[in-house]
């Protein structure tokens, strides 16, 4: 009897077994093939975006770094998708991961955002290493572009770290763009000094230095009849790796030829007009006027 019951329990796990293998071993094979392919369609696909970004010869940290955002999202659905075969509820589990994404976005919104700058940065390419830059009040050549700061280097020899989301997110310069810039010199005369003979010295002074392009194309003109001097601008293009040595030798060479012409630099002047007022009653007379008064009071007493 003991035998007997014993291989009938085995016959039924047996049974159970194999009833379980034939209704979830068509989905485990069916989820480890999703698996398999799926995988094998990624690597294919990670292939082909590698060719492509080397065809379009784009930076290579914003190649690494699409590639691996692809890559995870993905393997994520692949997984997903096979879970879901197997029986897994998958509208339970995205929402746990939709849950987890939402707590830890909260908590890191701030760097979030420094990498959505970063990559707007790398995207747009609004500036390079090696470009002189002024951004959120710093000004630098920038040194190095990672995914959440940018580094400057200031010509005091500083660095700055920027988080790139202030970046992005508001203004910026980048000197560097263009091959020329224009350099612009306000310059002061006394109202007695000859203007002709300003703007032929600040003329030959251009012509005589190297870096100055175009010199024939010169603005030199009256900007501005100020408070305290007539104004002249001098404006000239340079090459922008040579804007800040143009500058230095103009305008040590401007106040050299200036001093040498007999033009004068006026320093601020200010006129004060002293108007004479009327006089108040003498002090004698106020007090003769009271001692009168009490005499009178006195009397009457």
């Amino acid at each position: 009897m003991d035998i007997q019951k014993l291989v009938t329990e085995n016959q039924g796990l047996l049974d159970k077994g194999w009833d379980f293998l034939l209704s979830f071993g068509p989905k485990l094979l069916g989820a480890i093939a999703v698996l398999y392919i799926g995988f094998k369609i990624i690597h294919f696909i990670e292939g082909y975006i590698e060719k492509a970004f080397k065809k379009a010869k784009l930076d290579p940290m914003l190649e690494g770094f699409i590639q691996s955002i692809v890559s995870v999202l993905l393997k994520v659905f692949v997984v997903i998708s096979a879970a879901g075969i197997v029986g897994v509820q998958t509208s339970s589990f995205v929402a746990i991961i939709a849950a987890a994404g939402l707590s830890i976005g909260m908590a890191l919104s701030g760097t979030l955002q420094n990498f959505a700058g970063g990559v707007m940065i790398l995207i747009l390419k609004p500036y390079k290493i090696g470009d002189y830059i002024s951004a959120a009040g710093y000004e630098g050549t920038v040194k190095q572009i990672l995914i959440f700061n940018t580094i400057l280097l200031t010509v005091d020899r500083q660095t700055v770290i920027i988080p790139n989301a202030e970046i992005s997110n508001a203004s910026m310069k980048n000197y560097s763009s263009e091959p020329m810039r224009r350099l612009d010199l306000d310059i002061g005369i006394d109202y007695s000094d000859s203007i002709d003979l300003a703007k032929e010295t600040l003329q030959y002074i251009v012509d005589n230095t190297a870096k100055v392009i175009n010199k024939e194309h010169a603005t030199i003109a009256v900007k501005e009849l100020g408070d305290n001097a007539v104004i002249i601008t001098c404006r000239v293009f340079v090459r922008t790796a040579d804007y800040w040595d143009v500058n230095f030798e103009m305008l040590e060479n401007i106040k050299k030829t200036f001093d040498a012409k007999g033009l004068n630099f006026p320093f601020p002047q200010r006129q004060i007009h002293i108007t004479k007022q009327e006089q108040s009653a003498p002090l004698e007379t106020v007090q003769t006027s009271k001692k009168s008064n009490s005499t009178s009071a006195s009397e009457e007493d």
